[in-house]
Formats: C-alpha cells, structure tokens, sequence
C-alpha cells in the first residue's frame, strides 16, 4: 500500500469508495489526452475504480480533511529507471495549489522510494495548466512533437493530431530544487 502525506493532501491507493469523486471528473475529462477516460455511468466509475485498484502506480489524490478524491497522478515505469508520469484533477479544487502540492509528493516519492533516475511528463501545447505544473515541479521542456497523436477527430472524420511537449527532471536536479509540501 502506498500512502504518501503532504501538508493539504493524502496520495494513496484507490479504494472502491472513490468511484463517486472519480466520476466527477470523469463524466467530462477536460484535457483530449484523457477523453479514452470518459466514464458514461456510474457503473462504469465503479468498475473503473477497481482496475485502479490493482495499479501500485495509480493513485488517488484525496483531501486530508475528509479523504475526498479531487484527482489522480499515475506513472508508467520504463526500465530500468525512468518514470512517465502525469496527473488529472478535478476542476473545482484548481487554483488551490493541490496540483503542484500532489505532483511533488509523487515525484519525490518515485525518486526516493522507487529509485527514478529520471522522470518526465508529455502535455499538450494547449494544456497550459499542466505546463506551468511542469515548470513548477523544475521540470525543463525538452522539445516538441509536430502533430504527435490524435485522441480525437475533426469534424469530417478525420484524426486531428496534437503537438505536444515533453517534460523532463533528473534526480540529481530534483535535489536542488525547493519543493516543501
């Protein structure tokens, strides 16, 4: 069980309880890159919980409060030491700083106990908000995807293609950094 704490914020497991904060954000994913991730019912945010269940690397992003699930963060191990990582989070908990505070949480977390040598992030280029939190965490872009991949079609059928990003920090960087949560 994994269960990271931060000053606001609990990152830990999923729990079948967190189907109802997940398809909150969910039923309506704001960013392309997650549209794969659009529950249509409630059922389907239960069934979905449950594969997340079984992910060690899918995590639930959860007020300290009152454990409300306001977003995830997940990782994808590339062997032997470099994470791709990202994050989602509910609309109504932004401009709060929870964001930057869960993505430390997490990144420190794959440095420290995972042993990432490197870790980085791909955002698309309308995604600013994910941008900023890349630049926040220290994260430097490393350059740009012409037309990178399509998650959705426009309007005559076609794949519309996005540029995106990439994102990177190193351990070694993540050292020097201040990054107090």
């Amino acid at each position: 069980m994994i269960r990271i704490e931060t000053k606001q914020l609990i990152i830990r497991n999923f729990q079948e309880s967190d189907a109802s904060g997940l398809w909150d954000y969910l039923s309506h994913p704001r960013v392309n890159c997650f549209l794969n991730e659009k529950l249509d019912t409630f059922e389907e945010a239960i069934a979905n919980t449950k594969e997340r269940e079984k992910d060690k690397l899918q995590l639930a992003v959860c007020l300290k409060e009152d454990d409300k699930i306001i977003g995830n963060l997940f990782a994808q191990k590339e062997e032997p030491d470099t994470y791709s990582v990202g994050w989602q989070f509910n609309v109504k908990y932004e401009g709060k700083g929870y964001a930057s505070e869960a993505a430390t949480g997490y990144l420190t977390f794959l440095f420290n106990e995972q042993n990432a040598r490197r870790i980085y992030a791909y955002v698309e280029d309308n995604n600013i908000r994910s941008q900023k939190l890349c630049q926040r965490l220290g994260m430097r872009k490393e350059g740009c995807f012409r037309e990178f991949i399509s998650f959705t079609q426009n309007e005559d059928g076609t794949p519309r293609y996005e540029n995106t990003f990439q994102y990177a920090v190193l351990k070694k960087e993540w050292g020097f950094l201040d990054k107090s949560v």
